[in-house]
């Protein structure tokens, strides 16, 4: 993720902002006898850099998202935002993958960065009926609205709204900076995803602290975490998250997806091993995430 990234993080103020009441409210609404969750993904599983430490040793490419499903419980997955994949690619996805994985597809390129979301066009119904066959395995949708998508536009949401079947969640990351800018236009969106049982993304990277707005419209988020090649501050960050995320599971949250981003992925299992411990020494939530090092030939990856 290059948006927001910064060489030098020397000066920045990673501390997070306070939760903002109509967060606070949202939460207080939930089910709270509801199951919590946590997920915890990369962006992507084809990375020949991880066999021999997150992967097998000679593990083959084909094999890769095998071994990524074994490692990993949930996938940020940004081949969607290139093109819709067909029913084989589907079907295959869903068979290699455990009963507990969960997709979190990207909006494709060519309705998120079209002139009314798709809208008017073909591209959304037939994305949707595509992921629609990952089944049970579909986690949270995501739609990145691209830089210029201002506060002006939030009716393009709305009508967006009406053509996303009820069934299946997407979160929507919002980047322009007058969401931010103008509280209103925040709660107003706010009470739009509310009331269409949308999400948020949170977005938490160096060079864009206003993207780290801290709203929860129902009862998931899904956190996009930027890091800078496991600089100390990483993880001081995570300690961080794990605490607000605490403190919003008590409140009633019920499910989380944390994705850590490092430069070029490679390092992101890593932090993601980190976010694991961290979890799983604080929250009680269900989880499932990376044991890595180095992996003998032939032997197969520890879960537990």
């Amino acid at each position: 993720m290059k948006f927001g990234k910064l060489q030098d993080i020397s000066q920045v103020d990673f501390s997070l902002p306070s939760t903002p009441e109509a967060t606070r409210y949202v939460l207080q609404q939930q089910d709270s006898d509801a199951p919590k969750q946590f997920f915890i993904g990369c962006t992507g599983w084809s990375m020949k850099e991880w066999v021999g430490k997150v992967y097998p040793k000679n593990t083959k490419a084909k094999d890769f998202l095998k071994a990524y499903g074994n490692q990993f419980n949930t996938i940020e997955l940004n081949t969607t935002h290139y093109r819709i994949p067909n029913p084989s690619t589907i079907e295959k996805w869903y068979q290699e993958t455990p009963e507990d994985f969960q997709f979190c597809p990207k909006i494709p390129q060519v309705i998120s960065h079209s002139r009314d979301l798709g809208f008017s066009g073909g591209q959304l119904p037939a994305f949707c009926e595509a992921i629609s066959g990952l089944n049970e395995k579909l986690g949270c949708c995501f739609i990145q609205l691209p830089p210029y998508f201002n506060t002006d536009r939030i009716k393009i949401i709305e009508n967006f709204l009406t053509r996303w079947p009820k069934t299946m969640l997407i979160a929507f990351e919002i980047r322009h900076k007058s969401w931010f800018q103008d509280s209103k236009a925040l709660l107003d969106l706010h009470t739009l995803l509310v009331e269409n049982n949308a999400a948020f993304v949170i977005t938490d990277v160096a060079g864009r602290r206003d993207v780290l707005h801290q709203m929860v419209s129902n009862g998931l988020t899904m956190v996009r975490f930027v890091g800078n090649g496991l600089h100390p501050t990483d993880y001081s960050r995570i300690d961080n998250w794990i605490d607000q995320l605490k403190e919003w599971l008590e409140a009633g949250l019920q499910k989380v997806y944390f994705f850590p981003h490092e430069p070029d992925n490679i390092l992101a299992p890593d932090l993601s091993q980190y976010v694991l411990e961290q979890v799983q020494a604080k929250l009680q939530v269900e989880v499932r995430g990376p044991k890595i090092g180095d992996h003998r030939e032939g032997e197969q990856i520890s879960l537990f």
